[in-house]
């Protein structure tokens, strides 16, 4: 199953109308030709990674949406395979709808052409090296006392809250943190328990969209 981050989700939502049947494709192939690839979210952008190197990026914009093959060595592979040359615009230029975007056979054969690029290990940009390094790992969240002590009292929403990830649970712990003021913390706890307790994630309304 696909592994998708809700932070694309957000983006994908708030971005124009017409931008989100383009994006949404792009990023289904983009996991049905790459399986192994990763989604975040750089730059304000969305970017797929694949093995620790950035393999792929999108944008969207007021009235075009842009999606590249990140890198040159990526791009003269894909040159080599009569992929769509780069520009300002990326590898496909400007796409204001579907029809813009190359055939799916194609844009598969692409993205498993990059792929394997990167799994032969001759990719050598920067930006893989950087990811390469080894970064300590962040700390383990702390979720704020009022909250846990909500949880405590609901045991559902408790064991739901557990099993999740350190990042969901991060995603709570810093919404709830974020309040300035007594009311609105405990307006967020209370939501956050009701959501917990339905297996919802912060961030639940963009998933899936």
């Amino acid at each position: 199953m696909a592994q998708t981050d809700p932070k694309m989700d957000a983006y994908i939502a708030k971005a124009q109308p017409f931008a989100h049947p383009i994006l949404s494709h792009l990023r289904k192939l983009l996991h049905k030709g790459c399986p192994g690839v990763e989604e975040t979210v750089k730059w304000s952008h969305p970017f797929f990674e694949y093995r620790g190197a950035i393999l792929c990026h999108m944008a969207a914009f007021n009235s075009h949406c842009s999606f590249g093959f990140w890198g040159e060595e990526i791009g003269a592979v894909l040159r080599e395979a009569n992929a769509v040359q780069g520009g300002a615009m990326g590898t496909l230029g400007k796409i204001s709808s579907r029809r813009d975007l190359p055939s799916d056979k194609a844009m598969l054969g692409w993205i498993r052409e990059a792929c394997k690029f990167i799994e032969s290990g001759n990719y050598t940009s920067p930006i893989t090296a950087r990811r390469k390094v080894v970064k300590a790992p962040k700390p383990a969240p702390k979720a704020p006392a009022e909250f846990s002590a909500a949880l405590k009292k609901n045991k559902k929403a408790s064991a739901v809250f557990v099993a999740f990830s350190p990042s969901c649970k991060r995603e709570y712990d810093d919404w709830i943190a974020e309040a300035k003021r007594p009311e609105t913390r405990e307006k967020r706890i209370k939501t956050a328990v009701e959501w917990i307790a339905e297996g919802k994630q912060r961030n639940w309304k963009y998933q899936n969209c």
